[in-house]
């Protein structure tokens, strides 16, 4: 297996256009003649004259942890050591984000859909991405057309398989629309289903899967935890089966949204217990890695020196301004900017800034996290299987 010659807690820039989780949709249909698609990541000399595509996007699955999973998933070794390369996720390395950038094929700029949760601009409330139901609305909320819709118009058969309980949500329809939506739960229903998808019918066809598990047990009991070596085999019994049954004339791609860091306790800021931390702060959105401070007005200086002098080094301090220019996000467009904290601190090595009061109190608790630009957390796979 190789990868990027970096550290897993070096500072990793996406690689929109050319080695992003956003470039895997354009170059899969680009296989099946979708108009406008291109083969971004280079598919077309192994998977020439496939037909049928499935992508599967294994929650949490950085490359970075692949390593850490190996003695619990050799398929998913194995797959990484001779079919595997890296990608990145876009920006912020976080799940609402990189599913809509998978479906859309942008930045997060473009799209909108900017952070776990962000503040509904002219409001002081604050929007969770996963708890979406139609408040804001989605195609409003997130006006980019979907690769989905784009291939089914062009007469590819279109098929999303996820957990029941997200078809119709917000986050659904933001970056799965034009996909037709198959419920499943647990690894063999996943595959079931997203292998008679990918087998029906004469025509292209692309296939979309979604496993949650392992992001989940990571949060929860840490990443190498025993509930997340449990996952991790589960993922692997999902993955032989997708290779064991594909058939003739298609492909698999397998990839991530994120990768996750475990967070020591020591290393965990409150800032609803430092004054300092609060003092001219209306909102705060994001989350614990990537936090997004919409300030009253007149303060933001002020707040950027705060928050730099206590966190003192524990993370970049940068106004709006500086977090667009670095091209995190990628093109944000003037109706999507106040999405966006005047303010945006983005954690170094393990930190993380947690609102003990302020935020469901499961979320100081979780023991992994992920949303900054570490190697660790923004560097995802690409597994490229050919039936």
């Amino acid at each position: 297996m190789t990868g990027p010659a970096v550290g897993p807690l070096d500072r990793v820039a996406p690689r929109y256009g050319g080695g992003s989780l956003a470039d895997v949709l354009p170059s899969a249909l680009a296989l099946l003649g979708v108009p406008g698609a291109a083969d971004l990541l280079g598919l077309a000399p192994r998977l020439a004259g496939v037909r049928r595509v499935a992508v599967l996007l294994v929650d949490g699955l950085g490359w970075y942890q692949i390593p850490t999973a190996a003695p619990y998933a050799p398929t998913l070794a194995g797959l990484a050591a001779t079919v595997g390369v890296p990608l990145t996720s876009g920006f912020p390395s976080t799940t609402p984000t990189s599913l809509v950038s998978l479906g859309t094929g942008t930045p997060s700029g473009p799209h909108g859909v900017l952070g776990f949760t962000v503040r509904v601009p002219g409001t002081d409330r604050v929007l969770s991405h996963i708890e979406w139901a139609g408040d804001p609305e989605p195609l409003r909320w997130q006006p980019v057309a979907t690769w989905y819709e784009r291939a089914r118009a062009a007469g590819v058969a279109v098929t999303v398989v996820s957990r029941p309980e997200y078809g119709g949500s917000g986050l659904t329809l933001a970056a799965n629309r034009g996909g037709d939506y198959r419920g499943a739960t647990g690894v063999d229903a996943v595959a079931e289903r997203m292998l008679a998808a990918l087998a029906a019918g004469p025509g292209p066809a692309l296939v979309s899967g979604y496993h949650p598990d392992l992001d989940q047990h990571g949060h929860l009991s840490g990443v190498d935890s025993a509930p997340w070596r449990l996952a991790a085999a589960e993922v692997d019994r999902l993955l032989a089966r997708l290779v064991d049954g594909l058939p003739p004339g298609a492909a698999l791609l397998v990839t991530a949204d994120h990768g996750q860091l475990n967070v020591p306790d020591g290393h965990r800021i409150d800032l609803d217990t430092d004054p300092r931390l609060r003092a001219g702060i209306r909102v705060v959105a994001g989350e614990p890695r990537v936090r997004y401070l919409h300030v009253e007005p007149g303060a933001t200086a002020d707040v950027v020196a705060a928050w730099s002098a206590v966190l003192d080094g524990a993370a970049r301090v940068l106004t709006r301004e500086e977090a667009v220019a670095t091209g995190w996000f990628g093109p944000v467009p003037e109706e999507h900017l106040g999405r966006i904290g005047d303010v945006v601190v983005v954690c170094r090595d393990t930190y993380a800034v947690v609102a003990t009061r302020s935020e469901k109190p499961m979320v100081s608790r979780l023991v992994a996290y992920h949303g900054a630009d570490t190697a660790a957390e923004m560097t995802i796979p690409l597994l490229v299987v050919r039936g």
